[in-house]
């Protein structure tokens, strides 16, 4: 293959170039079709995420998301809500921009919400029962006839104290249900127009722990958690340790036993992967540190039992954020990880094309050459076995007619020498016709070389 080397493109025909080029351009051109059918577009510059209530865990939570990937350059749209079952519709509503949602887990389930994967539970959110009166002692038939805040249409307190008080059968009348949570409901138990109140939220929540300090108001703790648990298996145990909201006062004063579903990131199947990638990143950062109810370490997890896992999210699970975003801009880390999907297959294919490109035109080269002595060969055997005096001018002109494609096809310098040594073979079988032709006393003058300009 030294040859090869020695031949310049400039010797290289047309012809010759464009049939070993064309299809060496037809096979990148399909390759850079296919690897492009992997390339995602470039990510939006923003999303937007429903929370829950102005003043609710889920807004604060996502004003944390906004501000951490506000640093990448990537701005979010907050989109305030009635809590997790209004963001599990919004997100199933094909016309909502909403991408994101805060859900509670047992808030819905992907057979009546397909299209939507998990991206992992980020914290507890323990269900609280606040109540005034006698100690309850885990039995909630005794809330029925009471006045009992659940929450607003919408939101994930209302479901889970819905199913609470219905397998303890205190639902019906004269139960009497109000729509009523948050600080709003916190004023009614203070006050005495409520007798119980359902809260579902970190411990961190201002209003949780306003009313774990108010020495009027009691907090149930659960004692058949393996009973609900079986019932209700999105559920976690939590425990809340005596003094672990005030040490000094000793609040509470013994430890109680909480129920809690988990807060879960739920997003549309089709959000870009690396949104995903630059979200599971803010989760991290968000919520990887240590808590009252958990170790650090404990979230972000793969909890979520009722949506099926992103498959960006399990990766990030296994082996940490992609590579390039560890060490570039995520403008920067995005752009090249596009170029690199489109850059590879396309190498794979185009450096072997290089390197057979030039393996074809030697081939092409050197079959012509065969070519030629294959004609001038099958001209000798003919003249050896049925040499015929009357075909003498036909196997001359036959001679000549190769002899002047040899002289006048243009070739690489680099095989002049092969051409030389035809030339001289044609001689060869040039002077077999003058000796055959001698031999059957045929005049030999038709055998004569063909004289060839200089």
């Amino acid at each position: 293959m030294d040859r090869l080397r020695k031949i310049k493109f400039s010797e290289i025909s047309r012809r010759d170039a464009a049939l070993i080029g064309l299809p060496a351009l037809l096979i990148v051109i399909a390759a850079f079709w296919g690897a492009y059918q992997f390339v995602k577009p470039a990510p939006p510059g923003s999303f937007v995420i429903s929370t829950g209530s102005v003043d609710g865990a889920y807004h604060a939570v996502g004003l944390r998301y906004k501000e951490i990937l506000a640093r990448q350059g990537v701005t979010v749209e907050l989109k305030t809500s009635a809590g997790a079952v209004e963001n599990l519709n919004r997100l199933a509503d094909e016309n909502s921009q909403v991408e994101v949602g805060l859900v509670q887990s047992g808030t819905g389930a992907a057979d009546e919400y397909p299209g939507l994967v998990t991206l992992g539970s980020v914290y507890y959110e323990p269900i609280w029962i606040f109540y005034r009166g006698p100690r309850l002692e885990d039995e909630l038939r005794r809330l029925r006839g009471k006045r009992i805040g659940i929450g607003g249409m919408g939101s994930g307190t209302r479901k889970i104290a819905t199913q609470l008080l219905l397998v303890n059968d205190a639902w019906s009348p004269p139960t009497q249900i109000q729509d009523l949570s948050g600080e709003t409901g916190a004023a009614g138990l203070r006050q005495g127009s409520l007798d119980v109140l359902f809260l579902v939220g970190p411990v961190e929540s201002p209003t949780i722990r306003s009313l774990l300090h108010d020495p009027e108001i009691r907090l149930l703790s659960f004692d058949r958690t393996a009973a609900y648990t079986n019932v209700f298996p999105h559920l976690a145990v939590v425990k809340l340790p005596e003094g672990g909201i005030n040490l000094q006062h000793n609040i509470p004063p013994n430890e109680v036993t909480l129920l809690a579903p988990t807060a879960n990131v739920i997003v549309k199947e089709d959000l870009h992967p690396a949104l995903v990638d630059l979200l599971m990143q803010a989760m991290a950062e968000v919520h990887g540190g240590n808590g009252l109810l958990h170790k650090a370490g404990a979230f972000p997890v793969l909890h979520d039992i009722e949506f099926p896992a992103s498959r960006e999210a399990q990766r990030f699970y296994k082996s940490g954020p992609p590579f390039l975003q560890r060490y570039m801009p995520f403008w920067a880390a995005t752009l090249a990880d596009r170029i690199i999907v489109l850059l590879v297959p396309l190498l794979v294919v185009l450096l072997p094309v290089a390197r057979f490109a030039p393996t074809v035109y030697y081939w092409r080269i050197r079959s012509r050459i065969y070519r030629w002595y294959g004609e001038l060969k099958f001209l000798e055997l003919e003249i050896m076995e049925r040499f015929d005096p009357q075909q003498i001018r036909r196997y001359t002109e036959r001679l000549d007619d190769l002899e002047k494609r040899a002289y006048t096809r243009p070739l690489p310098i680099a095989f002049t020498g092969e051409v030389y040594t035809l030339r001289q073979h044609i001689d060869m079988v040039r002077r077999m016709i003058g000796s055959q032709a001698k031999s059957a006393g045929a005049d030999t003058r038709l055998a004569g070389p063909l004289h060839l300009p200089a």
